[in-house]
C-alpha cells in the first residue's frame, strides 16, 4: 500500500507542478553556470547507493559533503539557490527518485554517500532497512540541526511507529514547517 501511495502522490504533485518544475530549471539554468540538476550519491535502503536529483543551488565547484560542514556555506550558494534551499523547491526533483522506486514519500532522509558516521548509526539502529524519504520523522523534529544521535533516535522511532496514518501525519507536518520555514539554517 506504501509504494501505491507513493507512486499515485508523486505522480498526481509531479503533473500538478510540472509547469512550476519547467520554470524553476530554467531559473536554475539562468542563475549560474552549469546543469539545472545536480545528481548526488546518496544511501538508500540496505545502504546501497543511488543517484537523488535536486535542483541545484549551489556552485559547481562546491565540495562533496552535507551543507553544515561548509566553513562558509553561504559562498557556495548561486543566486537561486538560497531561496529554492528555504523553501525547498530544491527537492521537487526527488519525485522521479519516489517514481523510480529509489526513495519513499515518508522515510529517513538519504544520506550522503561520505556521511560514514550517520551510516554506520542507522545502520546499528536498523533504519538502513527502510527507503529513505522525501521527508521523514527526523526532518519535521529538527531538520538540519539535530545531531546525528538524535536523528538516528528519531529514524528509529519513524522504524517502530511506521504506519499508513503516521505517514500522513508526517507529510501535513511538512507542509506545515515548509510554508513557515521552520528549521532551515541554510
Amino acid at each position: 500500500m506504501k509504494r501505491a501511495f507513493d507512486v499515485t502522490f508523486a505522480l498526481l504533485v509531479g503533473l500538478v507542478l510540472l509547469l512550476p518544475i519547467g520554470l524553476i530549471a530554467l531559473w536554475v539554468r539562468r542563475s549560474s553556470p552549469g546543469p539545472a540538476l545536480y545528481w548526488s550519491d546518496r544511501v538508500g535502503r540496505d545502504n546501497q547507493l543511488f543517484k537523488m536529483p535536486k535542483f541545484r543551488s549551489m556552485r559547481l565547484d562546491t565540495p562533496a559533503v552535507a551543507t553544515h560542514l561548509l566553513s562558509d556555506p553561504e559562498k557556495y550558494l548561486t543566486s537561486a539557490g538560497s531561496f529554492l534551499r528555504k523553501s525547498s523547491l530544491d527537492e521537487l526533483p526527488q519525485l522521479w527518485s519516489i517514481l523510480k522506486g529509489d526513495m519513499s514519500l515518508v522515510g529517513p532522509r538519504p544520506a550522503l554517500f561520505n556521511q560514514t558516521d550517520l551510516i554506520e548509526a542507522r545502520t546499528q539502529a536498523g533504519v538502513h532497512r527502510l527507503p529513505p524519504g522525501l521527508t521523514g520523522w527526523a526532518q519535521i523534529n529538527g531538520r538540519d540541526e539535530l545531531p546525528i544521535p538524535q536523528k538516528v533516535r528519531l529514524d528509529a522511532e519513524y522504524l517502530a511507529k511506521q504506519s499508513f496514518w503516521f505517514d500522513l501525519k508526517i507529510i501535513f507536518l511538512t507542509a506545515w514547517r515548509v510554508l513557515r520555514r521552520d528549521g532551515v539554517t541554510h
